[in-house]
């Protein structure tokens, strides 16, 4: 939009007048763009709840092939189990906190608390690997039973996404120290957020389905 003046030579200026919706436009598309992003997101939580759903049906169908070996009762060690279960709720809890810290503008605090999110993960991590190599250690592999080979599948799947989380968890560390809360960088932060919720999720059930009714069959 254009104004025009007449000076006192007779001759015209042209004044550009800033449009008062233009931000509003700006503010909409920025919206917009937010609203695309969670909906990719949620549709690629649909896609691995889908990828979990065929797993969980699978170890419900070979859970029991044990080819007479070890069954679950055999096998898992359920306190070493729930101390696991409790390092991803507590990396749960304080990913909660980071989130409060980033609303509040806190790039700093939301950076550390991501850190100790990340390092109840790699305990959980760890955990696992080592029930991994002690199974495999006493001759429960994968390869011994159709029920390790889908417990092997199931478990090893749900850390497979743990790690894929602390990678991008620690790559967010980065970009916020880089560029600090930025709308790109909050954005990534609420997708991370959902992603590490949904992991806990998963785990409640494993434990529930895999450890918890395996021993107590």
């Amino acid at each position: 939009m254009t104004v025009t003046a007449t000076v006192p030579k007779g001759e015209r200026v042209y004044y550009l007048v800033e449009d008062p919706h233009a931000g509003g436009h700006d503010h909409g598309y920025s919206h917009g763009h937010n609203n695309t992003t969670g909906l990719g997101f949620w549709i690629y939580l649909m896609t691995d709840c889908l990828i979990f759903a065929i797993l969980f049906a699978m170890y419900a169908i070979l859970g029991r092939s044990y080819a007479a070996g070890p069954s679950p009762a055999d096998l898992f060690e359920l306190p070493l189990i729930l101390v696991n279960t409790f390092m991803l709720l507590f990396s749960s809890i304080t990913f909660g906190f980071a989130m409060l810290q980033s609303y509040k503008g806190n790039v700093q605090g939301t950076i550390k608390w991501l850190l100790i999110t990340a390092a109840f993960g790699l305990a959980f991590l760890a955990i696992e690997i080592y029930e991994f190599y002690h199974l495999i250690h006493v001759g429960a592999g994968p390869h011994r039973s159709a029920f390790l080979s889908s417990f092997f599948t199931l478990v090893g799947t749900h850390g497979l996404h743990v790690t894929f989380g602390i990678i991008w968890l620690l790559t967010l560390v980065f970009q916020l120290r880089k560029s600090g809360l930025i709308e790109a960088n909050n954005r990534r932060l609420m997708c991370l957020s959902m992603f590490w919720h949904f992991l806990d999720l998963i785990w409640i059930c494993v434990f529930s389905f895999v450890y918890l009714m395996g021993v107590l069959e």
